[in-house]
């Protein structure tokens, strides 16, 4: 395997999305990540498994993607035997990460504090909603909460009356994201120290980092920002524009881009010198949006992206899934690959964004069946012959 996390070893103990998309993208980098999943299934198995459209031979689209590059074991943790076996398997790994609520881990005994004793080397990282500590850190979280507390909901919509959270569930998967870069980060650190630590990752901490400028510059001004649909507080014109059959986005955000757009659009009113600067076109901003859309409407998406392109403008077609999905680049890029299931079929989804130039292999293996790796795994870290696992089974230890 030609992977740059060969050799990592990592019990993921995640379910839904936060933690399972970041235990996904290390699975794609190469790490050996073990699913210990309770005897029923983590959650995620559930979502649209029923679902005739999106679903896979009783497997939904959450879990098929999630979980690919994945082993999975089954395991009472709630069952002192299990979380003996639970203990055993710590020695031999790297990384614990989970996403439980406040307080659960160490319920469990498979808290930081506790696994250090047993493996001193240990990595855990747990994605919350609020972190480990502070005055509101045991409220529940999904990714719509982590998206209002942290304000970026308040900026995104048409106006001050509409916002909406974004499209995408970037609450959860800025959670995954920042977990990676911490996991990482000690993984490094632990090759100077030798020793491990906890990683404590908090999605609210994390939307409220990608504020980024935007918060700065609340602090400056003291005036909270709202939602301007898709313009920009700055730049003129920066915007979705409507052609014949379809929405294309436009981003001048220098004078030079101005300059060239007036030669594609041949608007009368755009000569006047006084919008070849950012203040004049900011002034004028009602007035250039309306014509632009006037213009726009007489051709489609495909012919104003072409004499856009040629001119270096910046640009783009507002793609539908089907449209991104099948975009030249992107498939350049193997960022659509096929994704099996345990029976043989397969379907397709996102690839790994991550592209090395060395440790460069992209593999991507099913996402498994519940408990499909627990006799090899046990087998293998564990020592535990046939008759030991048959024991465990009976008992209702591990499944």
């Amino acid at each position: 395997m030609n992977k740059p996390l060969k050799g990592v070893r990592i019990l993921d103990l995640t379910h839904m999305l936060s933690g399972p998309y970041g235990s996904m993208i290390l699975a794609d980098l190469g790490a050996e990540t073990i699913k210990v999943e309770p005897l029923h299934g983590e959650g995620t198995r559930k979502l649209l498994a029923t679902d005739p459209k999106n679903s896979l031979e009783g497997m939904g689209a959450y879990y098929i993607t999630l979980n690919r590059n994945k082993k999975s074991t089954a395991i009472d943790l709630k069952n002192p035997e299990g979380l003996a076996v639970f203990h055993d398997l710590v020695k031999s790994v790297d990384i614990v990460i989970s996403n439980f609520g406040a307080g659960v881990p160490e319920r469990l005994g498979i808290d930081y504090n506790t696994l250090k004793e047993i493996n001193p080397r240990i990595i855990t990282c747990v994605v919350s909603g609020f972190g480990s500590d502070g005055p509101n850190h045991k409220r529940p979280a999904f990714d719509q909460v982590a998206q209002a507390t942290g304000g970026g909901m308040s900026i995104t919509g048409k106006d001050k009356e509409t916002q909406v959270r974004a499209g995408i569930p970037i609450g959860d998967l800025g959670g995954g994201m920042f977990a990676v870069m911490g996991i990482l980060s000690a993984l490094f650190e632990r090759e100077k120290s030798g020793e491990g630590q906890h990683v404590d990752i908090s999605m609210l901490d994390c939307q409220v980092s990608m504020l980024n400028y935007m918060a700065t510059m609340f602090f400056l001004s003291g005036e909270d920002p709202y939602p301007i649909g898709n313009s920009h507080f700055v730049h003129v014109p920066y915007d979705t524009f409507k052609c014949s059959d379809g929405d294309l986005v436009i981003a001048v955000i220098t004078d030079n881009f101005w300059t060239n757009l007036k030669e594609v659009v041949n608007v009368p009113e755009f000569d006047d010198p006084v919008l070849d600067g950012q203040p004049g076109r900011w002034a004028a901003r009602e007035m250039i949006t309306r014509n632009l859309n006037e213009v726009l409407a007489q051709n489609t998406v495909a012919h104003w992206v072409a004499q856009l392109e040629e001119r270096r403008i910046p640009c783009a077609p507002v793609n539908k899934f089907s449209q991104a999905l099948s975009d030249e680049q992107v498939l350049h890029r193997n960022m659509v690959v096929d994704l099996p299931h345990p029976s043989g079929k397969s379907t397709k989804g996102p690839g790994n964004p991550i592209k090395l130039s060395r440790t460069s292999e992209e593999s991507f293996s099913a996402a498994p069946l519940l408990g499909q790796h627990t006799n090899e795994v046990f087998e293998s870290l564990l020592g535990y012959d046939s008759t030991k696992l048959a024991e465990l089974k009976e008992k209702g230890v591990i499944g």
